[in-house]
């Protein structure tokens, strides 16, 4: 990881959103923290760190592009040809100067493109011999997708660049290793790179998908139709082009007896960090949150503070961005934002809730309803699931997350929106189910 100028990554900035009002004996605060990056992309210089800028056109970065070759793929057969084309329209869309890789994955990984052990350089000879090497992709062989991953983590972390990426599709189950062998994978990758995953058809298992890209602080979605890869690599890919630093940081410290209770992404998608805090001093401590390029996203910090007495105030928390470096140390992005708690006997302030938020705190009981209801269905419990769907339909319509309540509606029939009354529906295509379940986690900002 590499010190940068001011002028070689975005300007970040914090914004802190809650009602730190007590009442008497009161010890929980919660806020929203909103980060925002702005002015990436207009990386000028690589005065500072001319090895990490690829083509003078942004930080370097390498990139590694699993293709799931089992036999499946070839069922229907359009699927390989797909996969095939949306590949190289990924590549296509690489910078110049960007680092990459193309891996065949079965139950082996193998190099497809450049091979030996090494990344290719983008430029128009090396996006060209990919192409190529695309066309000997075929299907045949079973499924491991951690062997996919530590090849991946193997090349990426041969180019000294400061961006490293995986794009991962599969169409199948992870049936040719065990959950351990792909759990400890993950774990040995976490930190090391970010990664999209992608499942193509219905054939795949949406907590696997879902948990790769959750460990690797990527992004997951369905493709139900293979004929929408291309446009969907193309659309991943110019994201991860768009990223300018990476393995960020949010840092909470917090004064003596305070708890940390949780930390949570909850925008653009709900990602609890609380188990992956590390240690960064006393009293402080580093949540991951991946890449970054123009952007922002949400969190909510939940903390335990001692009971104070009447117009008592105290900081509870303070959030700042760092970029941790190998030698233990830390660079400071320059924001941070301040939680506060404040006690007081007027009922009015101390019982109001911030409306960020309780938009954050139904979109998170959103999700977990929506899985909830969706397991449910799948082990018969027509009642249990029917409770818990009509919850999640009740949510979603509260909080104007129109696109989950359209996915919903595929699910169940909607009786009443607003009290959550709801049929299941008897038959429910595969893909439905699946969509709905892999996109439960997508969440709306609340209109600030």
């Amino acid at each position: 990881m590499a010190n940068f100028s001011k002028s070689d990554v975005p300007q970040f900035s914090v914004d802190v959103y809650q009602n730190e009002y007590l009442p008497e004996g009161g010890h929980e605060v919660n806020a929203i923290v909103t980060v925002t990056a702005t002015g990436g992309g207009t990386v000028g210089s690589a005065v500072t760190a001319p090895h990490l800028y690829s083509a003078g056109q942004g930080p370097s970065a390498a990139v590694a592009i699993m293709v799931d070759c089992s036999g499946s793929m070839d069922y229907p057969p359009e699927k390989m040809r797909n996969a095939r084309d949306a590949t190289a329209a990924a590549i296509d869309t690489l910078r110049d100067g960007v680092h990459f890789a193309v891996i065949g994955g079965t139950h082996v990984a193998k190099e497809v493109y450049p091979g030996g052990g090494r990344l290719a350089v983008a430029d128009a000879a090396t996006r060209g011999q990919a192409k190529q090497a695309l066309r000997r992709l075929g299907a045949g062989g079973g499924t491991a997708i951690g062997t996919w991953l530590r090849l991946a983590d193997r090349l990426l972390s041969s180019a000294d660049v400061s961006i490293r990426h995986g794009i991962l599709l599969t169409d199948g189950r992870n049936e040719h290793e065990s959950p351990q062998a792909l759990k400890a994978a993950l774990d040995d990758c976490a930190g090391r790179f970010t990664c999209d995953a992608r499942g193509v058809g219905t054939d795949w298992e949406v907590k696997e998908v879902t948990g790769i890209a959750s460990a690797l602080l990527g992004t997951a979605d369905i493709v139900a139709d293979p004929a929408a890869l291309t446009t969907d690599f193309t659309q991943m890919m110019e994201t991860a082009m768009g990223k300018e630093v990476a393995d960020v940081a949010l840092r909470l410290w917090t004064p003596v007896g305070t708890t940390v209770r949780f930390v949570k992404q909850v925008a653009p998608s709900v990602e609890d960090l609380t188990e992956r805090r590390t240690g960064a001093g006393p009293r402080a401590g580093d949540y991951p949150t991946g890449s970054w390029g123009d952007e922002s996203r949400d969190y909510h910090v939940c903390v335990q503070v001692p009971p104070a007495g009447l117009g008592q105030e105290m900081l509870a928390a303070r959030v700042s961005l760092v970029v941790p470096q190998p030698d233990g140390t830390a660079q400071n992005l320059g924001a941070q934002g301040l939680v506060r708690a404040v006690w007081t006997d007027d009922m009015a302030a101390s019982t109001s809730i911030n409306p960020q938020v309780a938009h954050y705190t139904g979109q998170a009981e959103l999700a977990r309803a929506i899985q909830q209801g969706l397991d449910l269905r799948k082990a018969g419990d027509i009642d249990g699931a029917t409770a818990k769907l009509g919850r999640a339909v009740q949510l979603a319509g509260a909080s104007g997350n129109a696109d989950t309540a359209k996915l919903l509606a595929k699910v169940v029939d909607v009786v009443d929106a607003a009290t959550g009354t709801v049929r299941l529906k008897a038959k429910v295509a595969e893909a439905d189910e699946m969509t709905l379940e892999t996109r439960s986690t997508k969440t709306v900002r609340v209109k600030k």
